[in-house]
């Protein structure tokens, strides 16, 4: 074995010896059937802390030759797969983090430095392995080497990058240094005999120049279309519920921290949306027992920050839409996939789809943001910007909910007042408007409360549920029923008389009956409060 040729198991028995492993092998199953076709280039983008690495590690010891790893994965699913035996130890895996190269690049004369070193790297494991076996046309040639060595052992090399895009990010600006790069890697990787399986794995899609790409052969599978990768990069619900349920945690509240990654693969011709969770934020929460922003921990806000200021028409609207709740309407195909290529407010989302800040539901081609983690970090972000009408409203919303509790109908009504005159961005002139302003004023509820819009129940949707996480039994539960230029007792009487209180009918504490009317004239809101027992 060598360091980057064939590396062996040592990280995937340390990620077994682990607390906590959640099995993931099944990708195995998925990369068998493209190894040796036509389908064998495959690029897996996820944000970071998704499991990329982990799952590259899996893949180098599962195809690796160098050991016999049978005794590892015979215990995993993949060994129930009908191709388990038939790929288990039979190619040569070069393996390589591009990370380790990447403190060199800063330019196009130290990009090609380098590549020279990763290709002098490669060719010392490989030379060393082989040179007994096989007679080399030319040594100084990594290409060359590598068709040698296919031709003399007709074994296929399984190819791993991971981290193949950190010069992307990391040097966003050097764009003839990029180029370099991709240029290596479509001579090395395209149209390649000894090429069995060529995997990537990073945070960006492959780059795109112009109308084309440079590595047109790999099949992407990303945040904004998965595909039959979606269930392998996070964790499923159902994964976490098994771990929340082995070590006694809230799921509910696992789920509201770290749920909301819509990611969509098809079954036959039925799509099925994979709620996924962050893997770095479950298993901390999981054995601390504590709910806290982990996958936030990893890179501070100020990245997020440089994106959301950018001054593009509708950016900071949408932003705003979201941190109340909506989703949003992009498209995701004129981006560049890249960090720098902006030509508008989608380009920007998308961006921030790919990096972990928000999720993207493929069928109706919106985003959102995901969770309580990651919306803290925009409010961390926001809160060093020039909007400080957004962060004064988020500062007045923990007194707002409690003027709620109080049922102090007339504060609840002047807190509202004044979170529309703030957020003066939003169009105001009908309920979905109204609905935005009241999400944005109840933010601070997201700490005790799950809030459901248009939920169906009774005979018709009641417009806004306030229901309480098993961790704060205590609070009341809400129905709150917005009327556009009527009246709150009107809506009060709509809540009892369609009977939206059966929308919480597993609710059996204080429930709160909240009517919220909009005047067009006076340009004021009323509200009307009734408290019930469920």
């Amino acid at each position: 074995m060598g360091s980057y040729l064939n590396p062996g198991s040592k990280a995937l028995r340390m990620a077994l010896n682990s607390e906590i492993y959640v099995d993931k092998s099944g990708l195995i199953e998925e990369m068998n059937r493209r190894v040796d076709t036509l389908q064998r280039f495959v690029c897996v983008s996820r944000p970071r802390r998704f499991g990329k690495s982990m799952a590259a590690d899996m893949l180098a010891a599962y195809y690796g030759c160098g050991e016999d790893t049978k005794e590892l994965f015979d215990w995993l699913k993949v060994s129930q797969s009908p191709s388990y035996r038939e790929h288990l130890n039979k190619y040569d895996v070069i393996k390589i983090n591009m990370q380790e190269f990447s403190s060199l690049t800063g330019s196009v004369d130290e990009m090609l430095e380098m590549l020279e070193m990763l290709q002098k790297y490669l060719r010392f494991d490989l030379l060393n392995q082989f040179d007994q076996a096989v007679c080399f046309r030319d040594e100084d040639n990594l290409i060359q080497v590598m068709k040698d060595i296919y031709s003399g052992t007709q074994r296929s090399f399984v190819i791993l990058i991971d981290e193949w895009d950190c010069l992307f990010r990391e040097y966003q600006e050097d764009k003839k240094a990029q180029k370099k790069y991709l240029d290596f890697l479509r001579m090395w990787l395209k149209d390649k005999d000894y090429v069995g399986l060529a995997y990537m794995t990073g945070i960006l899609p492959v780059k795109k120049y112009g109308s084309h790409s440079a590595l047109n052969m790999f099949t992407e599978y990303s945040m904004t279309n998965p595909r039959e990768m979606a269930e392998f990069f996070g964790f499923t619900e159902k994964e976490v519920q098994a771990l929340c349920e082995k070590y006694g945690r809230n799921f509910e509240e696992i789920r509201a921290w770290y749920d909301g990654y819509a990611l969509v693969a098809m079954e036959g011709t039925v799509p099925r949306t994979y709620s996924m969770y962050s893997p770095k934020s479950v298993v901390d929460a999981v054995l601390s027992g504590i709910f806290d922003n982990y996958w936030n921990q990893t890179e501070t806000y100020e990245a997020l920050k440089v994106y959301i200021r950018m001054n593009f028409d509708g950016l900071k609207d949408a932003v705003i839409r979201m941190l109340a709740g909506e989703s949003v309407l992009i498209n995701t195909g004129t981006f560049s996939n890249d960090m720098t290529t902006f030509t508008g407010r989608d380009d920007v989302l998308t961006l921030l789809v790919h990096l972990g800040y928000l999720s993207y539901h493929w069928p109706d081609k919106t985003v959102f943001i995901p969770n309580k983690e990651v919306s803290q970090e925009y409010v961390n972000a926001i809160s060093t910007m020039d909007w400080h009408e957004v962060i004064r409203s988020f500062e007045r919303s923990r007194r707002l909910l409690e003027e709620l509790w109080k049922m102090n109908a007339e504060a609840v009504a002047e807190g509202i007042d004044r979170a529309h005159e703030e957020i003066s961005i939003l169009r105001y002139n009908d309920e979905n408007a109204l609905s935005c302003t009241i999400n944005l004023a109840f933010y601070f509820a997201r700490e005790y409360y799950t809030i459901v819009r248009e939920l169906p129940v009774g005979k018709g949707f009641a417009d806004i549920c306030l229901i309480p996480r098993k961790l704060y039994g205590d609070k009341p539960a809400a129905v709150i029923e917005l009327k556009w230029d009527k009246s709150a007792e009107g809506a009060v009487a709509q809540i009892k008389e369609r009977r939206y209180v059966e929308a919480l009918k597993a609710y059996r504490g204080e429930l709160l009956l909240v009517g919220i009317n909009y005047d067009k004239k006076s340009k004021k809101h009323t509200c009307v409060i009734e408290r019930t027992e469920k």
